[in-house]
């Protein structure tokens, strides 16, 4: 398969264009690309083109549009997934495997056991960090549309939020090593429905955190016998959704 490219930036067919110059030096040194490749663009607004290197200079690849293709590799699941923020490997772990994994979209949260706690600078920073691991998970897994990943909140801004979202259609979760029932104790969402999955720190959420949980109409849930830790459990619970309701 040829390899895949992120372009922020409006593409045609028949157009010649420059690649940046991040992915200039990707293209080059690390997949040794030569005049001629045959090569895929995205620009994030739906389907891929098509493309053609026609010329490798020090200073600039340019590149051949050949053809777009309405090619969609979306889950048919509507998930958010709202991670409680941890250590940055951790962190970025999680985000691009949940982009792979076919997450619609990523809210990081501040809960009371949050190992990690972000100045408004240092948000910032992480924000367009994970939107390059967001990128580059898109460009690995074949997804042609980026999933947001949203401003940090903390656990009750979020919950706030979401007490004025409530719809029919829509399954709340958050997981919890205390509870009995898994997710095969529930049925197929609807294919219009949202799916909001919360996902506590290291050590978990608090009771009193689970408690207001509850009181916004979330539903705890369990994966198996065993307690995993952060990271584990986010994937784990997404690939089990995808198993018994989505593309798996």
């Amino acid at each position: 398969m040829p390899p895949r490219f992120y372009i922020n930036k409006a593409i045609d067919t028949g157009q010649v264009i420059e690649l940046p110059c991040d992915t200039r030096h990707y293209a080059t040194r690390v997949l040794r690309l030569k005049t001629h490749d045959k090569i895929i663009l995205f620009n994030g607004m739906g389907g891929e083109f098509s493309a053609n290197i026609i010329n490798i200079k020090k200073s600039n690849i340019k590149i051949l549009i050949d053809q777009h293709h309405d090619s969609e590799f979306e889950s048919p699941l509507n998930i958010e997934l709202a991670q409680a923020i941890c250590t940055n490997e951790k962190m970025d772990w999680i985000i691009q495997k949940a982009v792979e994994l076919g997450v619609t979209r990523i809210q990081p949260i501040s809960t009371n056991r949050s190992v990690v706690r972000l100045s408004a600078e240092r948000v910032e920073k992480r924000l367009r960090h994970w939107e390059k691991t967001i990128v580059s998970a898109c460009e690995q897994c074949g997804r042609n549309h980026l999933p947001p990943v949203l401003s940090v909140l903390s656990l009750a801004d979020w919950l706030s939020n979401k007490k004025t979202e409530q719809g029919d259609q829509q399954f709340n979760f958050m997981l919890s090593p205390t509870t009995e029932k898994t997710l095969s104790n529930y049925p197929r969402p609807a294919s219009d429905a949202k799916i909001l999955l919360a996902v506590g720190p290291e050590g978990g959420f608090t009771s009193e955190e689970e408690k207001n949980f509850l009181h916004t109409g979330f539903t705890p849930v369990r994966l198996g016998q065993r307690i995993l830790r952060t990271e584990t459990a986010a994937m784990a619970a997404v690939a089990a959704m995808q198993t018994l309701w989505g593309d798996f």
